[in-house]
């Protein structure tokens, strides 16, 4: 990254976006000691926020702020219950982290957004682990996604390639459009409510006000 006395360039604001679409792909997974030191520490949090303070000065956002709110004092086992308590075990659980659990209810849409997200994934070579025991429409897969699509990004205007950069920026704007972006509205404000206070709760807001920036941009 350029150095601090430097004005950022396109490359700069594509590394930034990646760290951000990082730590809510972490902070969405089950809680573990990576998550607390990265994110939910006033340390790791703070070095988020720089990054996110680019971005800001660019755009005229607020990320920074949101994601310092991400700092605790909040150990892994609060984290847990927390975890628990909102995601559950199941789809139905009170704050449904899959994406289409907020589409209308109809009877073939959700097959639709699936098979839509699977052609997303493997245009670019990717898959869910057979490990993972996941479902591919689940906030942490999907902001994966959009991690590798801006690292992606962030390649192709290191090496100068037109063609990647337009193949990859485009499929951001779509993917945020028709996925990511589109049930942040409904899973973002739901998310703050349930944990008002609590780091999930921060979490949410900060990847609402991320998608619609986002979106914006």
């Amino acid at each position: 990254m350029s150095g601090p006395a430097s004005t950022p360039t396109q490359f700069d604001f594509a590394l930034c976006r990646s760290a951000l679409y990082e730590a809510l792909a972490l902070g969405f997974c089950v809680p573990g000691k990576e998550t607390v030191a990265r994110l939910a520490s006033l340390e790791g949090a703070l070095a988020l926020a720089d990054a996110a303070a680019i971005l800001d000065a660019a755009w005229g956002s607020d990320l920074a702020s949101g994601v310092r709110g991400l700092a605790g004092p909040f150990d892994l086992t609060a984290l847990e219950a927390s975890f628990r308590r909102l995601f559950g075990h199941t789809a139905r659980g009170s704050v449904p982290p899959y994406e289409t659990e907020y589409g209308a209810d109809a009877l073939f849409q959700p097959m639709q957004e699936m098979s839509d997200l699977a052609a997303f994934y493997r245009a670019f070579g990717l898959e869910i682990a057979p490990t993972a025991h996941e479902r591919i429409d689940h906030i942490s897969c999907e902001c994966e996604f959009l991690l590798v699509l801006t690292r992606k990004e962030a390649y192709a205007l290191e090496r100068d390639d037109p063609a990647m950069l337009d193949a990859t920026q485009r499929a951001v704007r779509l993917f945020l459009r028709d996925h990511l972006g589109r049930w942040a509205p409904a899973f973002g404000p739901k998310l703050a409510r349930e944990d008002r206070g609590g780091f999930f709760g921060a979490l949410g807001a900060l990847y609402e006000l991320g998608c619609e920036i986002a979106i914006a941009y």
